[in-house]
């Protein structure tokens, strides 16, 4: 049996369309799912995703830990050759840290949040996460859209009131570009890694009009396609303020469905990083030096504070969780009786 007999089979079952029918209700609904074995999970996911019924909905799988979250949503990606499956990750370099950041993971954050930032009533995609991802609260959908910097082919800039507004958005200016976060000038070429793009964007100049827009590969310094225009995104981590965010549950659409593999141990993850948060503000309070880690890692960006508002406690993404279809397929069930 090849892989697309096996969704097939998956799509066609009549549990399946049972679980589309529910979740396309006006009223939250709590299923459980039961008796799961090895890649179940991700099958049905890919079934429930890819049914027609289903077109408009959003999802959030919210799994054990990281690693569990990215094996998931690579299995998706390979069931479903679907474009718009994100993985979110947290933006910290370690569990314990809340000032060292991953450039990398928060450049996955910017993409995803960017996507789901301005939805229109229509489906985005589907997102994969963990529990220390749903700890950090993330910027208004508002507030992230309105500081999204345009560029289009054929627009004249002012290049010194962009390069200021670049600095002040959490750039660095660097001789040559190769992390999320940084922007080079020489001559009439303008290279910058924006937070929410794999790669760095190429803008050639003429005088203050640009002449050209190309996507590059930093290793290789080489232009892979052209652009029309590009957006460049800020820093979500570090450029906005507690007033301005909020939990991902807020900021999701209303049309998002939350799957969960086992909300207890999950909960359990997030208070535990309640409890490491509380030590860790108080030893940055005492000790302010010893907080952050002094060696030199290739993708170090830190948070120049940290405050407590900036973090979603456990019971509030719960309470959030039950305004929202959900579907629980981990052994035991919080929300839900079985199904």
């Amino acid at each position: 049996m090849n892989l697309e007999m096996l969704m097939n089979g998956y799509a066609d079952d009549s549990r399946c369309f049972k679980i589309v029918d529910r979740i396309t209700a006006s009223q939250p609904q709590q299923i459980q799912l039961k008796g799961l074995h090895g890649s179940a999970a991700p099958f049905i996911v890919s079934a429930v995703f890819s049914h027609a019924s289903a077109s408009q909905l959003n999802h959030l799988i919210i799994l054990r830990d990281a690693e569990e979250a990215a094996y998931f949503h690579n299995t998706l990606e390979n069931l479903t050759s679907a474009l718009n499956l994100f993985y979110f990750p947290s933006s910290f370099k370690n569990k314990k840290n809340y000032r060292l950041l991953n450039a990398s993971h928060v450049m996955l954050r910017t993409e995803c949040l960017t996507r789901f930032s301005n939805p229109m009533g229509e489906r985005v995609g589907a997102i994969v996460t963990y529990p220390e991802a749903l700890f950090e609260k993330v910027v208004l959908p508002k507030t992230l859209s309105a500081n999204i910097i345009s560029i289009k082919q054929g627009d004249t800039i002012d290049t010194v009131s962009i390069y200021e507004k670049f600095v002040g958005y959490g750039f660095t200016r660097t001789d040559f570009v190769y992390e999320p976060g940084q922007f080079a000038v020489r001559g009439g070429i303008l290279d910058i890694y924006s937070f929410g793009n794999e790669k760095p964007y190429r803008v050639e100049l003429f005088g203050n009009e640009v002449d050209s827009i190309r996507i590059f590969d930093p290793e290789t310094q080489l232009s892979e396609r052209k652009l029309l225009q590009v957006s460049i995104i800020p820093n979500v981590e570090t450029q906005f303020d507690s007033g301005e965010k909020v939990s991902i549950m807020e900021f999701l659409p209303e049309n998002t469905v939350v799957w969960s593999e086992d909300w207890n141990f999950i909960k359990e993850k997030i208070e535990q990083q309640e409890e490491d948060l509380d030590i860790f503000l108080q030893l940055l309070k005492d000790n302010p030096v010893s907080a952050v880690a002094t060696e030199e890692e290739d993708n170090y960006q830190s948070k120049t504070e940290v405050v407590i508002n900036d973090f979603v406690k456990s019971g509030i993404l719960e309470e959030e969780i039950k305004q929202r279809h959900i579907i629980e397929f981990g052994s035991k069930s919080h929300f839900s009786k079985a199904d």
